[in-house]
């Protein structure tokens, strides 16, 4: 069996893994502008989940005006269906500050029902971000 793990990423190196693979699933399979993609990741807490240790999948949180988003997620084509999504949603959720702020994120319509199972619901109406469909999610 499959063992996934995720750390919350504290060296240049992992960092360097998590950006590969946020590389290859957002700009080259989805087509969203490199500048968009690395917005913002100097004042995020990133996270890099591995499948028997080979790097699998990475997300991030930032604190926002409107409280903490979670985003980024993404997992590598041939590691998906294998619980790494789920794992860096729990990951994440689990780091974040308990401060009562919203937590909220932008969910790529297709994804959503992962992110229901987290206890996050839909909010407001659907949107394009970089070319693609999403719906703000809130975490309930």
């Amino acid at each position: 069996m499959d063992k996934v793990e995720v750390i919350k990423i504290s060296n240049g190196d992992d960092l360097i893994k998590a950006r590969a693979i946020r590389k290859i699933v957002f700009v080259e399979e989805q087509h969203c502008p490199p500048d968009l993609e690395w917005e913002h990741d100097e004042d995020a807490v990133h996270f890099l989940a591995s499948i028997n240790g080979i790097p699998a999948g990475a997300a991030r949180w930032r604190k926002t005006n409107k409280g903490y988003k979670l985003e980024r997620f993404a997992v590598l084509k041939e590691f998906r269906g294998k619980g790494v999504g789920g794992a860096l949603v729990q990951a994440v959720i689990d780091d974040l500050p308990d401060d009562h702020s919203l937590r909220y994120l932008h969910a790529q319509i297709d994804v959503t029902p992962l992110y229901l199972k987290f206890g996050f619901r839909p909010e407001g109406e659907l949107f394009q971000e970089a070319g693609i469909i999403h719906q703000q999610m809130v975490f309930k």
